[in-house]
């Protein structure tokens, strides 16, 4: 496996391979009793999630690309240093550089079958990268993913620079489903949202989220979200430090339109994704840091 700029520091477990994956990007791919996983070294990016009895949690899109210079479809990627478009103009690509960037894995255990992989990202990873020119602010990324009974994602955040910066994040979890349709969300009951699909207008959630159109929410909310899909299982995204809840589907026109996506899967999939963004953005001074953490979960029906 060609491990460009030694992107693997480590020596790996047993329940660890690497290999080259789809398009010759590296993956490691954890397999133990408790859970199977993948993660690629591009973004740092987790593709696979299944544990022991249970269906893939983690939904991908069939019509992923797998290239250098392009995000991976599905999985988790890390929305860093904003979200979406950003806080203000220019900030492109669209949820900023760190899934766009080649991670370094520095560290991996196994525990009694329960796996974390532990990955870096710093500036000077980024040089040349798309949108590493708009913010300029030294950091350091520690990103910790464990593979156990339940998928746990910490990524934390290290000013390493003199002043102080601010940053957007998101870990933005694809999570499958039998069908949208027919899914709720629980946990956002009289939070605050941005309907970002209606054009930016403010609501307010009135119990459990049903889908019947294209969905794209911020949610102001530190608690637990549960998706609950009729028939098959719950899972429960937990989080810590992270203040937005945001769910995302895009339905048929906008699966239609994105080219990595395939116009018949959209049923199959929802987001619900630990954020900060927004007014809810992270400011840091220098020498601080800050970890989010989301925790997810199935239990079959």
């Amino acid at each position: 496996v060609d491990m460009s700029r030694d992107l693997v520091t480590v020596d790996l477990p047993a329940s660890v391979t690497a290999a080259d994956g789809e398009g010759g990007l590296p993956v490691l791919r954890v397999r133990t009793a408790v859970a199977t996983g993948e993660v690629y070294l591009h973004g740092a990016h987790v593709t696979a999630f299944t544990p022991a009895g249970q269906h893939p949690v983690i939904w991908m899109s069939r019509a992923s690309v797998f290239a250098p210079e392009r995000p991976i479809r599905g999985g988790v990627p890390i929305c860093f240093p904003w979200f979406g478009p950003g806080r203000e103009p220019g900030m492109s690509p669209a949820h900023g550089f760190a899934r766009l960037a080649d991670w370094t894995l520095v560290g991996a255990e196994d525990a009694d079958g329960v796996v974390t992989l532990t990955f870096r990202l710093t500036e000077a990873d980024v040089a040349g990268l798309p949108g590493s020119g708009v913010w300029r602010f030294p950091f350091e990324l520690t990103y910790a993913v464990t593979f156990g009974p339940q998928l746990t994602l910490a990524l934390t955040a290290r000013n390493t620079g003199t002043e102080q910066c601010s940053f957007e994040e998101a870990l933005h979890s694809y999570l499958h489903v039998r069908d949208v349709t027919a899914v709720t969300v629980e946990g956002l009951d009289g939070a605050a949202y941005l309907d970002k699909a209606a054009g930016g207008t403010h609501a307010v959630q009135s119990g459990p989220v049903v889908f019947t159109g294209e969905t794209d929410r911020v949610y102001r909310s530190t608690g637990t979200a549960t998706v609950v899909d009729p028939g098959a299982r719950t899972v429960v995204v937990a989080k810590e430090a992270s203040a937005n809840t945001v769910v995302w589907n895009p339905w048929s026109a906008k699966a239609a339109a994105m080219a990595d996506y395939d116009d018949a899967e959209w049923p199959t999939m929802v987001c619900v994704e630990t954020a900060n963004a927004l007014e809810d953005a992270i400011i840091l001074r220098a020498g601080e840091s800050h970890t989010m953490t989301a925790r997810i979960a199935a239990t079959s029906a």
